[in-house]
This record gives C-alpha cells, structure tokens and sequence, in this order.
C-alpha cells in the first residue's frame, strides 16, 4: 500500500517523499528589484525534506504583479538572485519549482511602475480590496489584453520559466488557481470575450493550454506543473453552474493531458467528487491538495495519499520546516501564526523550531 512517505518519480527526478510543499506567498523580496534575500535561501532550505517544494508565487513579468514585495524572474538580476534559493536547497537534498503568477486583474497601479494598470481577460473589476504599500485599495478595471497582447504574455511565461532554469529551479509550476490570470480566462465572470479565447468552455480554456505548451517547449514538459482550484471563489471568481465548471476543466485537461506535463495540482473544493473526476481523467501525476476547512492540512490527510499520488501541506508547512518528519512520527506541530504570514523578517518565517535531532 502506497503512504506519503514512498519515494516517487517526478519529471525523470526520484522524490524522497510524496509530501509537497504547497505555494504560499510571503511578501519578503525585499532585494532590489523584486529580488529574493538570503533570508528567503534560509526559509526554503529549511524545508527542503519536503520531496517537492513549490515556491511562494512568482511574477512573469512587471505587470504580473499583484501584491507588494513578491518575487519576480524577468530580470538579470532576479535570476542571480534566486540563485542563492536553489543552491540553498540543493545542498539540502531537496527539490524546487518555481510557481509562476501573472495576478491578471488582481492588483493596483500603485503596485506597477509607468502608469501601468493591471490586466485581464476583459474589462471587468474584481470586487474587493488588495494589499498594497499604502493599505487597502479597491481593485481596480483592468485593461483588456489585445491579441497581440495575449501572445506577449504568453511569451512571458515561457522567458521566465527558461529564466527559472538558468536561476537552478528543476522545475516551474504554472498558476492556474485562486483567481489569477490563468483562471480568470478559465472563468465565465472575469472572462466575457466573444473571440477565440473565450465565448464557451473550449475557448475559456485555450489561454491556460497554450501557455502551458509554450512553457514546455520552452523548458521541458517533465518540468513543468499546472495547479488548477475548479470552483474556488477567491478574489471574486464565479464559477457556480456545475455544467459549466464540469465542460471548463474537461476541456482544459483535454488540451493538457497530450503534453505529459510533469504533474497535475489541485488545490480542492468541498466537491470531493469533482476531485475525483479529475483525477480520472488526468493520466499523469496527480498532486492534491486537499480540502481540509478549516482546519489546516495536516496528519490526518495522510490517507488521502490514496486520491492523489502526493499530497501538498501548506500552513503547517510554513510553522513546521521538518514537516514530513513530524507527519512520520504523528507530531508535535507549531502553530501557525497568521501574523506573520506576509511581510516582515524573520519572526514567523525562519524561527519555527524543527524538532531535536
């Protein structure tokens, strides 16, 4: 019987384990130019006993950026930057994706330098408030990409996942989840286009297909992940007819199956039967992460290592470096402390303790 605890293949690379770490934004590039620090180095090789960590998300391209301080890798000097990353976790034994996430219309020109606004599918505000330098700022209308403009973006992806490789990263992952611009294509409120990306399912679904093509013929498909969340509402996406959800992710995973991407990962919804459909028609590696409300995921979803071929933790990550260890021996864990979450130093980011030796 398979557990968490088996090695397992990835993209040619041999796991130590089955647990990843789930993305989680931090808000601590505090380098010039969106760069990491040493203290992020710190952070991730703390962890590198997970079989796969997924970094924190990762902008494409300036106007990818949604939140303050997260990290990019469309420059020169990010790329060396996030060198310090890889080489940290390397040394550890560990293994490394970078997740990368265009923000689309979650954002604030505050946030973008140029006058630049944020971007999406179509002109359609998202309903709330987003984080910024200055407080809390209502979103903002984006501006509609153009043909031309679609193509650029996802020529953006593709240069920041070579970009990954020259920075060490084995891997990319591509957010397709939570509200962002892959999803807010996929969704029928955030995208109301009549072209050919959107206007039914199929066409709501070709942005997150073609970028995942370009970025696999850029890098490899064996290193190249796609996390999807089918029917989260965050940061204002409405995917509520089942008929439709059901046609959307069919019609996606049909375009993603043919081109073997290393893994596919799902970050769930109360539908525990939806998981289960995709998992059906998902032919290669199947990451789940599960829906655990509200509580974080954490031993007690170990059996369901049997829905998913790995399970990816998340809070209990971030409090608890030497998670795959304390998963194995039932605990004890840290306590979160959602304080600190995003932004700050190294209180609640590098001072959880791991257990003794």
């Amino acid at each position: 019987m398979t557990t968490a605890f088996d090695p397992i293949e990835l993209g040619g690379r041999r796991l130590a384990n089955r647990i990843a770490m789930a993305p989680m934004t931090r808000s601590r590039a505090y380098g010039p130019g969106a760069t990491v620090t040493e203290l992020m180095a710190t952070y991730y090789a703390q962890r590198a006993g997970a079989g796969l960590i997924v970094t924190e998300g990762v902008q494409p391209s300036v106007i990818g950026q949604g939140y303050p301080d997260t990290p990019g890798l469309h420059s020169a000097e990010q790329v060396a930057a996030w060198r310090q990353v890889t080489d940290a976790v390397h040394r550890e034994g560990g293994v490394i994706f970078a997740q990368l996430m265009h923000t689309g219309r979650v954002g604030h020109p505050s946030l973008l330098p140029d006058g630049l606004v944020p971007v999406g599918p179509s002109a359609v505000a998202a309903k709330g408030q987003v984080f910024t330098h200055q407080g809390p700022k209502d979103f903002v209308t984006p501006k509609e990409l153009d043909q031309d403009e679609i193509v650029r973006t996802i020529a953006d992806f593709a240069d920041a996942a070579r970009n990954a490789i020259a920075a060490g990263f084995d891997g990319v992952e591509l957010h397709g989840a939570n509200g962002y611009l892959i999803h807010q294509f996929l969704a029928p409120n955030a995208n109301q286009r009549t072209d050919g990306w959107g206007g039914d399912a199929a066409g709501r679904a070709r942005f997150g297909i073609e970028v995942a093509a370009a970025v696999a013929e850029a890098i490899g498909a064996h290193r190249t992940g796609f996390r999807i969340s089918p029917g989260t509402p965050f940061n204002d996406i409405a995917e509520t007819d089942p008929a439709d959800l059901e046609e959307t992710y069919t019609a996606l995973l049909a375009g993603l199956a043919p081109l073997s991407l290393a893994y596919l990962h799902v970050l769930e919804g109360p539908d525990r039967d939806l998981t289960g459909r995709l998992r059906k028609d998902w032919p290669g590696t199947f990451v789940l992460n599960p829906f655990t409300h509200p509580q974080p995921t954490g031993h007690d979803a170990l059996g369901l290592i049997e829905d998913g071929d790995m399970l990816a933790f998340g809070a209990l990550f971030l409090a608890n470096p030497d998670l795959p260890r304390r998963l194995a021996s039932g605990g004890p864990y840290n306590e979160p402390d959602r304080a600190t979450f995003y932004g700050g130093d190294e209180r609640g980011y590098t001072d959880y303790p791991a257990l003794p030796a």
